[in-house]
């Protein structure tokens, strides 16, 4: 989430290139007229790149993503369907093409806004789907069964017959790790999943599921991890070092520090009652203030907003494929998109490592 109104739009056209897929989406129905207007404008052909060579893969996959994911767990909550609608439409139009939800993101709601959106814009193939399965209230756990119960009310909810890319939500240690890999196994040979990923798993973790691996089970491709300028020290000493040596694509989440580093909250009453604020408002400290002081300076020197340099600063880390980024207008989505285009210099890397490193 971003916290700043009236963001700028600095991004320029690009183009999402299409991805091959051996799988056919689910047979849809032709969209309702109410679906028709709710949706608005149709947008079949994201404009031209503005420069080659934009996507990224996800780990050693051949999944290929704009380096800027957009997620959806504010949809059916805080944002809604005709908002959600036009923010899928903007950010497909400039070239985004990979969305990341979660089957218990608004109980379910996320993913159906999604199935609809890509039902009635017909552009199932041209997206790079991730959700994610393990906190639903119908499906909680990573058993067997609960797996693949989960993954076919997500299919169901997604409009889809296959998965790109499935998350284990967070660890479950209550269930071996080899029968949770082995339930994906079934799925990715019967084509419903394509690859798989792990949200919130300890470097331990990630180590031992490549272990795992070596006897023939699923092996991750990505790790999803609390990332950003705020929150370093976790991620960097632990998770870090498994997805080099597994050679992971990172997908940090909470990109933007609940809105803090895109510099709308600076004192105690910005944002004051709402629960954006509430999180946010842990950074607002002396390490904040400096860490916005130079975001505000470097964002001045390229002439965009302060969440686009705070993408970009994670994107220039190692294995970094796509940060995820909540939106609620389309000014947010903009900022979002430019950020694939903007090349810090080393000195203003350095200043932002410098500024965040926590000592």
């Amino acid at each position: 989430m971003w916290g700043i109104p009236g963001t700028k739009s600095p991004a320029g056209g690009r183009h999402v290139a299409t991805v091959e897929r051996l799988h056919s989406p689910r047979g849809a129905a032709e969209p309702t007229p109410a679906e028709e207007s709710v949706a608005g404008p149709c947008f079949t052909e994201p404009i031209t790149l503005a420069r080659a060579g934009v996507q990224r893969p996800i780990g050693r996959s051949d999944l290929r993503v704009y380096p800027v994911a957009l997620g959806t767990s504010v949809f059916g909550w805080t944002v809604d369907r005709p908002t959600s609608m036009s923010i899928m439409d903007r950010f497909f139009l400039l070239g985004g093409n990979f969305i990341d939800t979660a089957d218990n993101y608004a109980a379910g709601q996320s993913e159906m806004m999604i199935g609809n959106w890509m039902r009635t814009r017909g552009n199932r193939d041209r997206i790079i789907l991730a959700t994610k399965v393990g906190q639903s209230h119908d499906n909680p756990g990573l058993t067997r069964r609960g797996i693949l119960a989960a993954v076919e009310a997500s299919l169901e909810r997604l409009q889809t017959d296959y998965i790109d890319l499935l998350y284990f939500h967070y660890d479950d240690q209550r269930v071996p790790l080899e029968d949770s890999l082995a339930a994906v196994h079934e799925l990715i040979e019967s084509g419903k999943v394509r690859y798989l990923g792990a949200s919130n798993y300890s470097g331990q973790r990630l180590m031992e599921a490549r272990l795992l691996a070596a006897t023939g089970l699923p092996s991750f491709e990505s790790a999803q991890e609390h990332y950003n300028l705020m929150h370093r020290k976790e991620y960097e000493t632990d998770a870090a070092l498994a997805a080099d040596t597994q050679q992971l694509g990172v997908v940090p989440h909470f990109a933007l520090a609940h809105g803090f580093l895109g510099g709308g909250y600076r004192s105690k009453n910005d944002g004051i009652g709402s629960a954006r604020r509430a999180r946010a408002g842990e950074h607002i400290n002396r390490r904040g203030m400096r860490v916005l002081s130079v975001l505000d300076r470097v964002a001045a020197e390229h002439g965009v907003d302060n969440a686009a340099i705070a993408l970009a600063w994670l994107q220039s880390k190692r294995h970094v494929a796509a940060p995820v980024v909540s939106a609620d207008t389309l000014g947010h989505v903009d900022s979002m998109i430019a950020s694939a285009d903007l090349v810090l210099t080393h000195a203003q890397l350095r200043d932002l490592d410098r500024v965040s490193a926590v000592r």
